[in-house]
C-alpha cells in the first residue's frame, strides 16, 4: 500500500532525526541544535539506529515514485541508496566494532568545529565545548565494549589520533577560547578537559595492553562489501576487476602525458626532473601570501574565460593554520548551508613551525612546492570545494543541501576535476612545472584507485601499496607509506579518481547531446547548482538517463 506522504516532509524528517543521531555533522551542516551532545556509540544506540534507519526505509518504500516529478524521483533514489548505505556501515562495514580510530576522530571534529565556526559568541561555544568534554569518557567507554579484533594498523592509527586529540584539549583548545573572560566557564572547561584526556589516556593504554597484542584482525572489506559500499554510498554499481582495468589504463596514459611535460622542462629522467620541480617552493612564512595570489589569479581566470559563476562572495579568510589545528597541512572550512547567518569560509595552510629540524622544514615545504601549491588550491577553493559550496548554500532542496547526503565522489570528484579543467581550458600555458604538478596530483590519486581497490577487493600487502605509491606515482618513502595505511581504513578514497573519471563522462555526454549549444559554464553551473548529489541524479537532470554507464 502507498502512503499519502509528501516526499519533501519526509525529507524534513529524515534530516531532523540524522541531525540528532550525528551531532557533529550537524554543526557541520549548519544546525546547532545538538551542539552540546557527542555521538551515542554505545550498542543500545547503534541498534536502536539501526531499527530507526529500517523504519525510515519502510516510509519511503510507501511513497509512490509514480505520483513524484522527476526530481523528486531522483531524490527519492537518492533517499533509499542513502538509507541502505547507512544501514550497510552499521550492520556490514561495521567501522564501529573493527576500528577505534572513529571515536577519538570524532572528539576531535566535533570539538574543532566548535573552536572554528563562529556561529555564536565564544563563551556560548565554550559552554558546548564543555558539554562535549564531559561526555568523552562514556563515548571512549563504548569503543571499549564495541572494538573487537581491530586490525593492528587501525590500533596504530588510533593510538596516533588519541595522542593528537590528548595534545589539542590540554594545549590548543584554550587558546582557540582565549578571548572569553567567564572565569566560571574557563574553570568549568579547565574542569572537563582534565576529566577528557584522563579518559583519553586511559583508553590510549587500553589501546596498547589489550588491543594491541592480540590484534589480528583483518583490515580489508571483501570484494562483496567493497563493491556494495560503493554501489550505495556512490551509485557505482562497477565491479572492482573493471574498475582495476580502467585505473591502470588511466595511470599508464597519466604517466605518460608526466613524462611528456617533464621533457618540456627538461630531458632528464621524468623522476628526477619533478625531484628538481618540487625543489622550488615559497620560503618559510610565505605560504599564505603565496596562496592568497594564487586564488586571486584562478578566480580572474575563471572569469575571464567564462568557465563557471563566480558568487559576490566575500567571506574567504586565506590564513596560517590555527594553533589548534597545526596538524593538518592544508583544509578548507565551509560553514554549513543552514547557517542562519552569513559566516567566514576559511582556507587554512600550515607553515613551518620553527622549532623543527632544517630536514623536516625542508620536507614540509618540498610537499607545498609551488607545481603543488597551485593545484592544492585549485582543489581547496577556486574552482573546488570553497565554489563547490558557495553554490550549495544557493541550492533550494534541503535534501542536496546537507552534507548528509553528499557522496564523496561528486564533492572531491569535482575539486579534482577542477584542477584538470582550468589546464584543459588554458590556464598557464607555458608554465610546465605547474602542469607537472598537477599530473602528479593525477597519478597519487589514479594510484589511490589501484592501491584501494587491489587492498580491499584482492590480497595486497600495505608494503605493496607502498611500493606502488613510490614507483608509479614518484612519491617518496614517508608520503607512500602515508597513502598506502590510509587506504586500509578510507576505502572512500578511491572515490577522488572515480569522481574526476565521472565528470569527464558527464560533461562529454552533456557535450554530445547539446551539441553547438553545449556551454562549458552553463554545464558546470547546472551541475553546480544541483548541491550535494550522486552522479547519477546529476545524469538524470541533465540527461534524462535513469542509469547509464558512468564511466567509460
Amino acid at each position: 500500500m502507498y502512503s499519502s506522504e509528501p516526499l519533501p516532509r519526509f525529507i524534513d524528517d529524515y534530516l531532523a532525526y540524522l541531525h540528532e543521531v550525528h551531532p557533529t555533522t550537524a554543526t557541520f551542516d549548519g544546525i546547532h541544535t545538538h551542539d552540546d551532545l557527542l555521538e551515542d556509540y554505545s550498542r543500545q544506540a547503534i541498534d536502536a539506529h539501526l531499527r530507526d534507519l529500517g523504519n525510515f526505509g519502510r516510509r519511503l518504500d510507501s511513497i509512490n515514485a509514480e505520483t513524484l516529478s522527476a526530481e523528486e524521483k531522483a531524490e527519492r533514489a537518492m533517499l533509499e541508496a542513502n538509507v541502505r548505505g547507512r544501514m550497510h556501515e552499521l550492520e556490514q562495514v561495521r567501522g564501529w566494532e573493527r576500528n577505534p580510530q572513529i571515536y577519538a576522530e570524532t572528539v576531535a571534529l566535533s570539538l574543532a568545529a566548535q573552536a572554528i565556526f563562529a556561529y555564536a559568541p565564544a563563551a556560548e561555544r565554550a559552554r558546548r565545548v564543555f558539554s562535549k568534554l564531559r561526555q568523552v569518557p562514556r563515548l571512549l567507554q563504548s569503543a571499549e565494549a564495541n572494538v573487537k579484533d581491530a586490525p593492528g594498523i587501525f590500533v596504530k592509527n588510533a593510538l596516533e589520533t588519541v595522542r593528537g586529540v590528548k595534545a589539542f584539549i590540554d594545549r590548543d583548545l584554550p587558546r582557540a577560547f582565549a578571548a572569553v573572560d567567564d572565569l566560571a566557564v574557563l574553570s568549568d572547561l579547565a574542569d572537563a578537559a582534565t576529566e577528557a584526556t584522563a579518559a583519553l589516556d586511559r583508553f590510549a593504554q587500553w589501546l596498547e595492553t589489550e588491543q594491541a597484542p592480540r590484534a589480528r584482525g583483518s583490515f580489508r572489506l571483501g570484494q562483496a562489501r567493497f563493491e556494495k559500499k560503493l554501489a550505495l554510498d556512490e551509485g557505482l554499481t562497477t565491479g572492482s576487476g573493471q574498475l582495476l582495468t580502467i585505473a591502470l589504463r588511466e595511470l599508464a596514459e597519466s604517466q605518460e602525458e608526466f613524462k611528456r611535460v617533464a621533457a618540456k622542462i627538461d630531458k632528464a629522467d621524468p623522476v628526477e626532473v619533478w625531484r628538481k620541480v618540487k625543489e622550488a617552493h615559497p620560503s618559510a612564512g610565505t605560504l599564505v601570501a603565496t596562496a592568497r595570489e594564487q586564488v586571486a589569479e584562478l578566480a580572474t581566470f575563471l572569469r575571464k574565460h567564462n568557465l563557471v559563476s563566480l558568487p559576490d562572495d566575500n567571506g574567504l579568510v586565506i590564513g596560517p593554520t590555527p594553533p589548534f589545528y597545526r596538524w593538518t597541512f592544508a583544509s578548507v572550512w565551509s560553514p554549513g548551508a543552514f547557517e542562519s547567518r552569513p559566516l567566514k569560509t576559511y582556507y587554512y595552510l600550515t607553515d613551518v613551525d620553527p622549532s623543527w629540524s632544517d630536514e623536516k622544514k625542508k620536507e614540509h615545504l618540498r610537499d607545498f612546492s609551488h607545481a603543488v601549491l597551485w593545484s592544492i588550491t585549485a582543489h581547496e577553493a577556486y574552482p573546488g570545494h570553497v565554489l563547490h559550496f558557495q553554490h550549495v548554500r544557493r541550492v533550494e532542496s534541503k535534501l542536496r543541501r546537507s552534507i548528509l547526503s553528499a557522496p564523496t565522489s561528486f564533492v572531491e570528484g569535482w575539486a579534482h576535476y577542477g584542477e584538470q579543467m582550468i589546464f584543459e581550458e588554458g590556464f598557464a600555458k607555458r608554465e610546465h612545472a605547474r602542469r607537472l604538478g598537477q599530473l602528479a596530483e593525477v597519478l597519487v590519486r589514479l594510484a589511490r584507485l589501484v592501491v584501494g581497490v587491489r587492498l580491499h577487493a584482492e590480497d595486497l600487502s600495505v608494503e605493496q601499496g607502498v611500493r606502488f605509491f613510490r614507483d608509479e606515482a614518484y612519491l617518496e618513502e614517508s608520503s607512500a607509506r602515508r597513502e598506502a595505511e590510509r587506504g586500509t581504513f578510507d576505502p572512500s578514497y578511491v572515490t577522488y579518481a572515480l569522481g574526476r573519471l565521472m565528470m569527464l563522462k558527464l560533461r562529454d555526454d552533456v557535450r554530445e547531446k547539446e551539441g553547438e549549444g553545449f556551454s562549458l559554464r552553463s554545464f558546470h553551473d547546472r551541475v553546480l547548482g544541483h548541491g550535494l548529489a550522486p552522479f547519477a541524479f546529476h545524469r538524470q537532470m541533465l540527461l534524462g538517463e535513469a542509469g547509464g554507464p558512468m564511466l567509460v
